[in-house]
């Protein structure tokens, strides 16, 4: 957040004048892939999302943004294809800021709908999250359910991580101060524990002895559906952690030029109309 007030700071007193600024709102939803649901995203997986964003005009075509973008996603095995019978779930809020460069392929005052596209890097929060048999929510990260920080050499993940944003979408121009986007983004993480679950169970005895029951009630589910497993041995696979987690924001955005100026097209025909306009006598 700081980082964000910063840079509105900043741009607000060292671009005023320059009048390339332009604050954006978003919403829309979003969305997670991981070791939780299977391939497809499920629509009671998608979760509502927002933020605001300032993007500064490089030129006509291309420009930095700066978003400060919040959501919740969300996995089940209920919803997947071929690990029901682990039926494990999560739930988890994602704060994030990113910073990317856009291009856009047409000169929007001379177009008024163009593709764009955009690419940078971003600093996310989460937090998963289940609940138990009575409902009551239980955080994921404390429980170590794969036995971070203290089985074989697993270190415990952070919650504060780095991902890629990228994507692209079609933007709108209604004016030259006004601008509505149709966009989605997708985000590569640096880790595979958006949903706790990336590697393989350890042994129950040694998980109950460090973490107690609530973490081996809860690393493994499967015990509370019909004829249901008990806890799997060992070394039982429970995640891929060759692939790392990823997850999504699509929707719509409306960006407004900060102290608008007068039209661009205007400037840019009278800057026309010197070049070729013979001098007075």
């Amino acid at each position: 957040m700081k980082y964000f007030l910063l840079f509105l700071f900043v741009c607000s007193c060292y671009h005023a004048r320059s009048q390339k600024l332009f604050v954006g709102f978003f919403l829309g939803a979003a969305n997670y892939n991981g070791d939780l649901g299977g391939p497809q995203i499920p629509p009671i997986h998608s979760h509502p999302a927002f933020g605001l964003g300032l993007y500064y005009e490089i030129n006509n075509r291309m420009g930095l943004k700066a978003d400060l973008n919040y959501g919740k996603i969300s996995g089940s095995d209920k919803y997947g294809g071929t690990n029901k019978d682990r039926n494990l779930s999560f739930t988890s809020t994602i704060t994030e800021f990113t910073f990317t460069f856009q291009y856009i392929l047409f000169d929007l005052y001379d177009y008024k709908v163009s593709p764009y596209f955009f690419i940078g890097v971003s600093k996310f929060a989460f937090n998963p999250y289940t609940k138990d048999t009575k409902g009551n929510i239980v955080y994921l990260t404390e429980l170590n359910t794969e036995g971070q920080g203290f089985y074989q050499d697993r270190k415990e993940y952070k919650t504060k991580q780095t991902a890629i944003p990228f994507g692209g979408g079609l933007m709108w121009a209604i004016n030259d101060n006004k601008r509505i986007s149709l966009f989605m983004g997708i985000r590569k993480t640096s880790t595979d524990y958006l949903d706790d679950v990336s590697t393989t169970y350890i042994d129950y005895n040694i998980l109950s002895s460090k973490r107690g029951t609530t973490a081996t009630g809860i690393a493994y589910r499967g015990d509370e559906l019909a004829n249901g497993a008990p806890y799997p041995a060992d070394g039982t696979q429970r995640g891929n952690a060759k692939n790392k987690d990823w997850y999504y924001f699509t929707g719509a955005s409306l960006s407004l030029r900060l102290v608008p100026p007068h039209s661009y097209r205007k400037q840019n025909d009278k800057a026309r109309r010197a070049k070729i306009t013979c001098p007075k006598l």
